[in-house]
């Protein structure tokens, strides 16, 4: 099965820390998805368990229905989904064919109880993008 490589791993910023064996281990936890253009990758107010990492293509990102961003390879998802497993805060739909790969959250949890300081970064990435939501 396709393994994103440590590169693109560490295009995340919540894993641009990792080292190349730590980075290594976690693309092995990642799936490689397909999306066609138009489809609906992670849908506001729907249960969210995956967080991903954009290979290639092109996607929206919208909340209420009003367009707030573009996403492209390298870009991340999904950082809330590997935290309370909730209601996703933003839809994104692919604008272009797209490849991007998934973690769930069920490998995201022990391979972050195994390395605490991935944990600081996480509540980092999390602070970061409540400030980004209250400036808006």
């Amino acid at each position: 099965m396709p393994q994103p490589s440590v590169d693109l791993i560490r295009a995340a910023p919540l894993f641009s820390d990792l080292d190349d064996k730590t980075a290594g281990t976690l693309a092995g936890e990642f799936v490689e998805r397909h999306f066609d253009e138009g489809a609906s990758i992670a849908t506001e107010g729907a249960d969210g368990l995956n967080f991903f990492i954009v290979a290639s293509g092109e996607a929206s990102v919208s909340v209420q229905g009003k367009q707030v961003g573009t996403l492209g390879p390298g870009a991340s998802f999904g950082e809330v989904a590997l935290v309370d497993k909730a209601a996703r805060t933003a839809t994104v739909t692919a604008t272009t064919p797209m490849v991007a790969y998934a973690l769930p959250v069920w490998s995201f949890r022990p391979f972050v109880a195994e390395r605490p300081e991935l944990a600081w970064k996480l509540l980092e990435t999390l602070a970061g993008m409540l400030r980004s939501a209250q400036s808006r």
